[in-house]
C-alpha cells in the first residue's frame, strides 16, 4: 500500500529542501501518495471526512513540515485538531480509525543536532521536543515511528547540502 505523506509548509515555492523531497516524492506515484494542506486549504477550512477518508485509504503516513519554534506549523497543528477526533480516532466507540498505522514525521531543521542536546543551545532533544506528536500518536493506537530530521538548513541550503538529503530522507521511508 502507498504511503501517504501530509506536507504542512506555508511557504513551499520558496522551500529549498521540503520542495526538493516533494519533487523526489512525485517521482513515484505508485508508492507516495503527496498531499499538501497549504495547496489543498489555502483558506485554511479543512475538509475533515475527505481527511479521515484520506488517512483510512493508507497504512503508513509520514508528517513532512519545517521544525520552527519548536513545533509544527500551525495549519498542521489546526489539522490535527478537526481531523484527530473523538468518535473517529479515539473513543470506546471509535473504531480507532488510525490505529496500527504507521506514522512518523519528517522534519526540515534550520540549526544543527548538536544544538538539541542537554547543556546546549536549545536545552532538550528533539526526541523530548517530538514528545507531544508521539503520545498524541500513541494515545490513538497509531504505531508511531522514529522521526527523521535533516539539521543545518538555516546555514547551509546549497544545492550539494539539499541533494544529500534526499536519498537519507527516501531511505527513511522504505524503512517503515
Amino acid at each position: 500500500m502507498k504511503t501517504l505523506v501530509i506536507v504542512t509548509h506555508p511557504d513551499i515555492e520558496t522551500s529549498v529542501v521540503n520542495k526538493r523531497w516533494i519533487e523526489e516524492l512525485n517521482k513515484y506515484p505508485n508508492l507516495y501518495t503527496v498531499h499538501q494542506l497549504h495547496k489543498a486549504y489555502p483558506d485554511e477550512v479543512i475538509d475533515v471526512q475527505a481527511e479521515q477518508r484520506l488517512i483510512e485509504a493508507h497504512d503508513r503516513v509520514v508528517f513532512q513540515f519545517p521544525f520552527y519554534w519548536f513545533s509544527c506549523p500551525g495549519l498542521l497543528k489546526k489539522w490535527l485538531d478537526v481531523v484527530v477526533l473523538h468518535g473517529w480516532a479515539y473513543g470506546s466507540k471509535s473504531g480507532y480509525k488510525m490505529g496500527n498505522k504507521k506514522i512518523a514525521l519528517a522534519l526540515s531543521v534550520g540549526v544543527d543536532e548538536q544544538d538539541y542536546q542537554h547543556g546546549q543551545r536549545y536545552k532538550y532533544t528533539m526526541e523530548e521536543l517530538l514528545r507531544p506528536f508521539e503520545l498524541s500518536f500513541e494515545y490513538v493506537k497509531a504505531d508511531y515511528k522514529p522521526f527523521f530530521a535533516y539539521y543545518g538548513m538555516e546555514f547551509n541550503t546549497s544545492a550539494e547540502w539539499v541533494e544529500k538529503s534526499v536519498p537519507l530522507y527516501m531511505d527513511f521511508l522504505k524503512q517503515l
